[in-house]
């Protein structure tokens, strides 16, 4: 029997099973039969409640990116200073991935399928707000304590050290012999090696 209404804790079994499988996965191996297993419903339910993998997924991806940015804001807005606001980034994004590992390809995958829509619909038409950073940045810039660098590009060069292990896991895995272990290890010490090699580039000695 079908039912006329969606229960919340049956929807939040569902988004749980869901996290896991995507986590062990990624979207592409996802499977919704191991989704309703996990969740303790039929696949049937499971649809009535979720129209598709993908719409499962844009729900989890969103909850997740939703749940990511005021606390970003909170990093980027904060009276930290340039080396302490780094290194409490740096540390916020690897703990947020580390949670959430398909999120990296999955932004990736819908940055080239559709760029302006996805843009606008990953924050529901809001975004972190980068304007004290980029103004702390040109400071320190213009008292010579950082090298002459724009803003940008140094924001670049910290998401591209955070960004890319996850990325690149897999061939990184393979060449270097890594294990699961081995990986989370090394991220959870990125935390303070990024914003230390970061700083070294740039500071004036």
């Amino acid at each position: 029997m079908v039912k006329t209404g969606k229960d919340s804790t049956t929807e939040e079994r569902i988004l749980e099973a869901a996290r896991q499988e995507f986590v062990a996965n990624g979207l592409a191996g996802a499977r919704m039969q191991e989704i309703a297993d996990k969740a303790g419903i039929n696949k049937a339910l499971l649809y009535y409640y979720f129209r598709s993998k993908e719409k499962l997924f844009e729900k989890i991806f969103k909850e997740a990116m939703q749940s990511f940015l005021p606390k970003v804001n909170a990093i980027l807005g904060s009276d930290l200073g340039l080396y302490e606001k780094i290194e409490a980034f740096c540390s916020e994004y690897i703990d947020k991935i580390l949670q959430n590992p398909f999120i990296p390809l999955f932004v990736l995958h819908e940055l080239n399928r559709q760029p302006d829509e996805f843009v606008k619909n990953m924050w529901e038409g809001k975004k972190p707000n980068v304007k004290k950073l980029f103004i702390q940045i040109e400071e320190a810039v213009q008292k010579k304590q950082i090298r002459p660098i724009h803003p940008a590009h140094l924001m670049m060069n910290v998401l591209g050290m955070c960004v890319f292990p996850f990325v690149g896991k897999p061939l990184e895995q393979l060449i270097m012999n890594i294990s699961e272990k081995q990986f989370v290890q090394m991220m959870e010490e990125r935390k303070k090696l990024i914003p230390e090699f970061v700083w070294r580039a740039i500071s004036i000695k």
